[in-house]
C-alpha cells in the first residue's frame, strides 16, 4: 500500500532502463575541482558525489570527451588512462554508498579560449561566431576568440571523441553517459539559430550532427547507458532559437525510436519544453524547472511529476547545499541552507564536501567530514 504522506518525488521510478529508488536526480554542475590534466581532484570529488548517493540518479558535472573539446581550465577530462582511473575512484565510492552515476560528457564547442585550454589552440564551433562578451581564463578574463569553423572531418573526429569518452566513461565504473546537448555547448550551438549558420547538409538539417553523436554513442555503449540533456530556447552565452519547436520537435522525432536511458529537458520561459516535447518522448523524461530561475523547490519538483510533465526532477543548487537532500525532501524541510557562492568554483573542499546533513545539523556539527 502506498503511503498517503510519501512526496511524489520520494516514490520509486522503474522502466526498461532505469530502476531508481526515488526520483531526484542531482543536475551536472561545474565546479572545478579537476587537477589541471582534467584528472579530479581526489579524494574530495569521491566525497562530494557519495555523498549525495541516495538520489535515484547522479549526474556528473561536464567531463570534457578530449582536450579538442575542453572548454575551460581546470573542467575535468575522460581522455587518458589517469583519466579512468580517477573516475574509478569516485564511481567506486558512489556504488560503495548504493548510488547510481552517469558521466556528463560535455565538449565545449565554441566555448574555450587558448589560454585554458590544454592543446593552447582556439577552439573550434560549427560557425565563425565568438561568444558574447568576456570569458574567464585561467588567470582572469578576456575577450573571447572567434572560433575555427569544424570541417566534415573535425565533426566525425568530435563524434569518434565522444564515443571513446563513453567507452572509458564505462571501464571508469559510471552507469551509463549523458550526451551535453544543452546550456551553449557543441550539440546546442548546431541547433541553435545564431551559432550554426552553416550552408552544408549540417546547417540545411541543424538536427543532423546531434541525432548522428547520439546514434553513434548508443551503438558503441547501449542505448539503455545513453542518456541526453537539452534546453530548448535556453539564452545563455547569446544563444539564440527564434523558433525553438520544430528543431526540437524534429529531433526527438529522429531520437525517440533509439530507446535511449532518458531525456534530461529543461523548461523555458518563452517556450514551454516540457509541454511541447514530452508526447514525442516515449522514454523517461527528466525534467529541470530551475534553469535561470531560483532554486527548484520540494513544491514545484512534485507538481511536475504530479501532472505527469515528466517521470523525474533534477535538482541543482539544492543538491550543493543539502547532500541528504531525499532525507530532507521526506520531512519538508524548508532547503534554506545557503550556497556560499565565494566557493562554487574554488579548488577544495570547503562550499564543496562541507556542508552538513540533516543529523550533523541536528546534533550540532557545522560541518561534514571530508573523507570518502
Amino acid at each position: 500500500m502506498t503511503n498517503p504522506g510519501l512526496s511524489p518525488l520520494l516514490a520509486p521510478y522503474s522502466s526498461d532502463r532505469l530502476s531508481l529508488p526515488n526520483r531526484l536526480v542531482m543536475a551536472p554542475m561545474t565546479r572545478y575541482r579537476a587537477h589541471e590534466d582534467g584528472t579530479p581532484l581526489l579524494p574530495i570529488v569521491a566525497t562530494y558525489y557519495a555523498q549525495r548517493a541516495e538520489a535515484g540518479l547522479l549526474i556528473t558535472e561536464g567531463i570534457w570527451p578530449h582536450r579538442r573539446g575542453q572548454s575551460d581550465w581546470r573542467i575535468p577530462g575522460l581522455e587518458t588512462e589517469v583519466h579512468v582511473a580517477g573516475w574509478r575512484a569516485v564511481t567506486d565510492a558512489v556504488h560503495a554508498r548504493g548510488g547510481r552515476i552517469f558521466a556528463q560528457l560535455m565538449h565545449g564547442g565554441r566555448q574555450g579560449h587558448p589560454r585554458s585550454r590544454l592543446l593552447g589552440d582556439v577552439p573550434a564551433g560549427p560557425s565563425a561566431v565568438p561568444v558574447p562578451g568576456p570569458v574567464h581564463v585561467k588567470d582572469g578574463k578576456t575577450e573571447a576568440p572567434v572560433p575555427r569553423v569544424m570541417t566534415v572531418a573535425d565533426i566525425r573526429i568530435a563524434i569518434d571523441d565522444h564515443v571513446a569518452a563513453a567507452r572509458n566513461a564505462l571501464r571508469a565504473g559510471f552507469d551509463g553517459v549523458e550526451l551535453h546537448g544543452a546550456n551553449s555547448y557543441l550539440i546546442h550551438q548546431f541547433l541553435a539559430d545564431n551559432t550554426n549558420l552553416r550552408s552544408d547538409a549540417y546547417g540545411r538539417d541543424r538536427t543532423r550532427f546531434a541525432v548522428e553523436l547520439v546514434t553513434a554513442v548508443a551503438e558503441a555503449v547501449g542505448a539503455h547507458r545513453t542518456g541526453l540533456r537539452l534546453s530548448p530556447g535556453n539564452p545563455q552565452f547569446g544563444m539564440i532559437e527564434h523558433n525553438p519547436g520544430p528543431v526540437y520537435q524534429a529531433l526527438l522525432n529522429s531520437l525517440d525510436p533509439l530507446e535511449l536511458a532518458y531525456l534530461h529537458l529543461t523548461d523555458n520561459d518563452d517556450y514551454p519544453a516540457l509541454a511541447d516535447l514530452r508526447p514525442r518522448w516515449h522514454g523517461t523524461l527528466i525534467a529541470n524547472v530551475g534553469e535561470n530561475h531560483p532554486p527548484t523547490t520540494q513544491r514545484q519538483g512534485e507538481r511536475v511529476i504530479s501532472e505527469g510533465r515528466a517521470d523525474l526532477v533534477s535538482y541543482g543548487r539544492a543538491f550543493l547545499t543539502h547532500p541528504d537532500l531525499p532525507a530532507r525532501i521526506a520531512i519538508n524541510d524548508p532547503l534554506a541552507t545557503p550556497i556560499r557562492v565565494e566557493h562554487l568554483y574554488t579548488q577544495g573542499a570547503t562550499g564543496y564536501t562541507d556542508y552538513p546533513t540533516l543529523a550533523e545539523e541536528r546534533a550540532g556539527l557545522s560541518t561534514a567530514s571530508t573523507a570518502p
